[in-house]
C-alpha cells in the first residue's frame, strides 16, 4: 500500500486486445489502469475477465467508438462521467474517480481530424470544457492525476519528425495551447519528470512500418498535481507491448508515487 501504480493506455477497443490486457495486468498489478477507446457499451464490457486476474472497472462506455474505463483491484468512489455542463455531448471520453484518496481521471482526447474539420473545432472546445470542469469541481491542492490519450505531442522532443508534423493536426499551435492551459492548472508531465530526452513515443502508426522505424508520437500522458507530484518516484511507456501480433497502437504509459504521505 506504500506505492501507487498509474497507468494510461489507449486499448484500441478492450475485447480485441483483452488477453494481452490480462496478461499485463497480471504481470505489472498496476493499482487503476485508467484505459481509453475502449469501444463497448457498457452492458457488454467484459468485467467477468477482469475479475479472474482480481480487477474490478469503472466505465463509461459507447459502441464502436470512444469508451473510457478506470481498471483497479480496489472500489473506485465517486465516479464521475463526463463534464456535467449540461452540453449534449454523446462522445464517452471523460471518467474519474477517487482512489486511496487520490482522484483519478482517464481521458480520450479527439483526434480533431484536420485543421479544416469541425472535428477540430470540436477537439479545442472539448479541452477548454475540461478546464472549465477542473476550474468548478476540483481543487490544485488536492492529489489529483489526470491521464489519458491527448492526440497532443506536447513539443518537438514528442515527434519523430517534427518538420513533417510541423503546424499540422496534434501538433498544432492551438492544440498545444489548450493542453498548456489544462496543464497550467496545475499539472505536471510525470513522464517529463524523469525523462528528458526525445524520441521516447507512445503511439506509432500501424501502416508504414511505423514502430519498427520509430515513427511516432508522444500523445499518451499522465499528469499530476503538486501534491502527487512531489511523490512521483518513476515513470516510463512500456514500449515492449507494443510489441507482437495483435498490439494496440499506444504503449502503457506508467508513473509510480510514494504515497505513504499523501
Amino acid at each position: 500500500m506504500a506505492e501507487l501504480k498509474i497507468v494510461s493506455w489507449n486499448l484500441n477497443s478492450i475485447r480485441a486486445r483483452i488477453d494481452r490486457l490480462l496478461a499485463w495486468l497480471d504481470a505489472n498489478q498496476p493499482d487503476v489502469l485508467c484505459a481509453q477507446e475502449t469501444k463497448v457499451v457498457d452492458e457488454l464490457f467484459p468485467h467477468e475477465a477482469l475479475a479472474s486476474v482480481g480487477y474490478r472497472a469503472a466505465v463509461h462506455g459507447q459502441k464502436t467508438y470512444n469508451g473510457v474505463a478506470l481498471i483497479s483491484r480496489e472500489e473506485i468512489t465517486d465516479v464521475v462521467c463526463g463534464f456535467g455542463d449540461g452540453v449534449d455531448d454523446p462522445q464517452a471520453r471523460f471518467l474519474g474517480g477517487t482512489l486511496r484518496g487520490v482522484r483519478v481521471f482517464s481521458a480520450y482526447v479527439p483526434n480533431g481530424s484536420s485543421l479544416e474539420s469541425e472535428k477540430y473545432q470540436y477537439k479545442l472546445e472539448w479541452l477548454a470544457r475540461l478546464r472549465a470542469y477542473l476550474n468548478t469541481n476540483e481543487k490544485a491542492g488536492t492529489p489529483v492525476a489526470l491521464c489519458g490519450d491527448w492526440n497532443v505531442a506536447p513539443d518537438d522532443r514528442d515527434i519523430h519528425d517534427p518538420r513533417v508534423w510541423e503546424g499540422g493536426i496534434l501538433c498544432s499551435d492551438k492544440e498545444r495551447a489548450a493542453l498548456k492551459h489544462i496543464v497550467d492548472w496545475g499539472f505536471t508531465d510525470t513522464f517529463r519528470m524523469h525523462c528528458e530526452e526525445a524520441g521516447k513515443f507512445s503511439w506509432w502508426d500501424y501502416r508504414m512500418l511505423g514502430f519498427p522505424k520509430n515513427k511516432g508520437l508522444r500523445i499518451d500522458h499522465i499528469y499530476a498535481t503538486e501534491k502527487l507530484r512531489a511523490r512521483c518516484i518513476e515513470s516510463n511507456i512500456d514500449r515492449d507491448e507494443r510489441k507482437g501480433k495483435g498490439a494496440s497502437d499506444h504503449a502503457p504509459v506508467v508513473s509510480v508515487f510514494d504515497c505513504l504521505e499523501i
